[in-house]
């Protein structure tokens, strides 16, 4: 650290212990100075002729008593003074990076400038800070902590815009130009341990481009902003670097990001904090993480933010919602909300997502031709099926809650419908967990719900448990065995099967014109499978497993026998399922799987309790 000596003369001030101080001298004193709860006991002669304002305060003599003087509101207060009183005399006095503001500030208030006498304590401080103090990055930090409490005068001098525009500059030099010592903000290298003797301090280091972050997170969140608005309007620094400082910045000022409980009487200190961390960030995106941008909006929330900060975060983290991870969406709700999460905040999230894609094509009016203008790359195939594979993980958690509503649980998924998926198995997963935890919801509820997934796109493992999934509705499970069935016949080389016609009303979830007429049968499909039929339907998509991998065995009759043993039986699980509902069916009981006699019609399996076998 930097200082300056002043005078030459030996200190001579004493104390007695109760706040009187003197100068030890042959001549009597004849002045008193209150400073504060302090009372120095000097000389006219070498305090009137530096100070102009102590000038007028004895000659005002307080009503005639000229010899004491009282002084409230001095900057620095007794400290501040006595470095003044020393450099009247002529004592040696020691400036450095702690003391020179309010001694500077103390001087100023004394009115110790040119005017009064050359060379005087005013420009030797200034002549100090601008060829030292200014030019050390370090001692440049350590001044502008110690104005905040050095009242406003430090702001009319114009010290504190000087160190924030010095700090600055610093910050914005390339890296390459860094020689000075600063504090390093990463765990040390080998080298720096000093385990290799070739190390020559910095002339050997790489410098980070954020080498500087670190020291402006002791400062506070005022004199923090102004300096990284500074370092903003130079534009000699990336976004990045930055949107690290700021990173940094809110780590080591907020509270841990476990459980972000914010006490109330710190309540608004860190609300004010957020917002100005959020303020400050740079408009590039990917300047700062979607995982810290996340954090923060659960700390906005925690901290009860404005609505315009929670909203310029969602629209952040919509930019880049593709970085993000599932844990990084839990975010808990505040306190009175029925649900576990908020997930209202999220769906804007999503929905500001969504807006991007939406937005990419403008529209140009060139004369009377209106071209279409597609501005590349605003959302990639590969972002949205990152994003699609997020909400269906999303989706899982969330359905763990009892209170989560099936109009919020469905619109978050809707928003993302239409993204590609190469497999629905999550989004099964998510729909499986919300049945399991909502057992009351209607067979009406049941149906929106399921049509959310598409069955041909479950692996063959989830086929499986769906099949024995007694919470889906019967029309999911014959979905699922039919494209099972498709799959099979498919993968042994054998012609697919064309959909019936059953089957495609239960894809597009609409019914032909004589199947509109009978409401028993659309009951009938949203309801749930029972046991029975169930079993019947696991014998089914066994034999067709079964039928499949045998046709990989050499012997070609075996293989064909298991083969027509699995199409004879699924044509009689689905005749058996649609005999009743075919006799009112019109037309499309001719286009149903196979035809059963009444005999087997009568066998069907009537629903009675259900047993959980998933």
């Amino acid at each position: 650290m930097k200082f300056m000596k002043l005078g030459s003369k030996p200190d001579t001030f004493q104390t007695d212990g109760n706040c009187t101080r003197y100068v030890a001298s042959d001549l009597a004193t004849d002045v008193i100075v209150h400073v504060g709860d302090a009372k120095f006991y000097l000389h006219k002669f070498p305090l009137l002729s530096k100070c102009a304002r102590l000038q007028k305060l004895v000659s005002s003599g307080n009503e005639g008593n000229g010899d004491e003087v009282k002084i409230a509101d001095l900057p620095g207060g007794a400290s501040a003074f006595e470095v003044c009183a020393k450099f009247c005399y002529g004592m040696t006095v020691t400036l450095n990076a702690y003391n020179i503001v309010t001694s500077r500030c103390a001087a100023e208030y004394l009115e110790m400038h040119e005017t009064v006498e050359k060379g005087n304590l005013v420009y030797k401080v200034d002549v100090f800070l601008n060829s030292v103090i200014f030019r050390s990055w370090k001692d440049s930090i350590i001044v502008v902590q110690t104005t905040k409490s050095s009242s406003p005068l430090p702001e009319e001098v114009k010290i504190i815009n000087q160190c924030i525009d010095a700090i600055a500059s610093k910050a914005s030099v390339h890296v390459s130009k860094v020689d000075w010592s600063y504090t390093y903000n990463r765990k040390k290298i080998a080298e720096e341990n000093g385990n290799d003797p070739s190390w020559n301090g910095l002339r050997n280091r790489t410098v980070p481009n954020d080498w500087w972050v670190e020291d402006l997170c002791e400062l506070d969140i005022d004199l923090f902003k102004r300096i990284i608005m500074t370092i903003k309007n130079k534009q000699m620094v990336s976004s990045e670097v930055i949107g690290e400082a700021l990173k940094a910045y809110a780590y080591s000022k907020l509270p841990g990001s476990g459980k972000n409980v914010i006490q109330q009487n710190d309540l608004v200190k860190y609300r004010n904090i957020l917002d100005t961390i959020v303020w400050l960030l740079p408009t590039e995106k990917g300047s700062v993480s979607c995982s810290f941008l996340l954090k923060l909006l659960k700390a906005s929330i925690s901290a009860d933010s404005g609505e315009t900060v929670k909203m310029e975060l969602a629209k952040r983290i919509g930019r880049q919602l593709e970085e993000a991870s599932v844990s990084d969406l839990l975010i808990r709700a505040c306190d009175g909300e029925k649900t576990i999460y908020d997930v209202h905040v999220i769906k804007k999230i999503l929905d500001e997502f969504v807006t991007q894609d939406e937005n990419s094509v403008a529209e140009m009016e060139n004369g009377c031709e209106i071209q279409e203008m597609i501005r590349p790359g605003i959302l990639s195939e590969a972002s949205k099926l990152m994003v699609a594979k997020l909400v269906d993980g999303y989706l899982v958690e969330i359905a763990k809650d009892p209170n989560l509503p099936l109009a919020t649980f469905t619109g978050i998924a809707e928003i993302v419908s239409s993204y590609p998926r190469p497999a629905h198995d999550a989004l099964y997963r998510a729909i499986d967990t919300y049945l399991k935890v909502h057992p009351g919801i209607s067979k009406s509820e049941r149906k929106k719900l399921c049509r959310l997934m598409d069955c041909k796109k479950l692996s063959a493992e989830l086929c499986m448990h769906a099949v024995q999934n007694e919470r889906l509705p019967l029309r999911v499970v014959v979905q699922v065995l039919f494209f099972e069935q498709v799959r099979a016949s498919a993968s042994s080389g054998s012609s697919t099967p064309d959909l019936p016609k059953a089957i495609k009303d239960l894809n597009c979830g609409s019914y032909g014109s004589s199947r509109s007429q009978t409401t028993n049968t659309d009951e009938d499909w949203d309801a749930v499978a029972s046991s029975e039929e169930l079993r019947a339907l696991r014998g089914e998509l066994a034999a067709l497993r079964l039928g499949n991998g045998a046709m990989q065995e050499s012997k070609m009759d075996r293989a064909a026998i298991s083969k027509m043993k699995g199409l004879i039986m699924s044509k009689r699980i689905f005749s058996k399922i649609w005999s009743n509902k075919a006799e009112n069916s019109g037309s499309d009981s001719s286009e149903s799987l196979g035809s059963a006699n009444h005999d087997e019609v009568k066998s069907t399996p009537t629903r009675k309790g259900r047993h959980s076998v998933s």
